[in-house]
């Protein structure tokens, strides 16, 4: 029971250090379900099902879900506002500030 309890935390530690490191917050949020995973695992080794039962429930799914879902939230949003600023990029003319209208006497 202690070999398989030293290995569940050194791999919580080494899945932690690994969500601290990874820049790419989608590979983050994979990376966190996974540390949830484990400490769920953990917590059971532990011989506390209830806690575990909860760690995996919203460490290893609703967490993860949340991040992933607001992350294509603000894709969506990001490629609205450049699909929305190209076409008003294209709409202007050109030596003009955009949202001004055009000096009919000249500059």
């Amino acid at each position: 029971m202690n070999d398989l309890l030293a290995l569940i935390l050194v791999l919580v530690a080494v899945s932690g250090t690994v969500a601290v490191l990874v820049r790419e917050p989608a590979r983050q949020a994979i990376v966190v379900g996974i540390l949830g995973l484990l400490l769920a695992l953990l917590f059971f080794a532990v011989q506390a099902p209830d806690v575990a039962l909860s760690e995996f429930v919203v460490g290893a799914g609703a967490v993860p879900l949340m991040l992933t879902l607001a992350l294509g939230k603000l894709r969506a949003q990001r490629l609205a506002a450049d699909q929305l600023s190209a076409r008003h990029a294209a709409a202007e003319p050109p030596g003009t500030w955009p949202g001004s209208a055009p000096n009919p006497e000249g500059p």
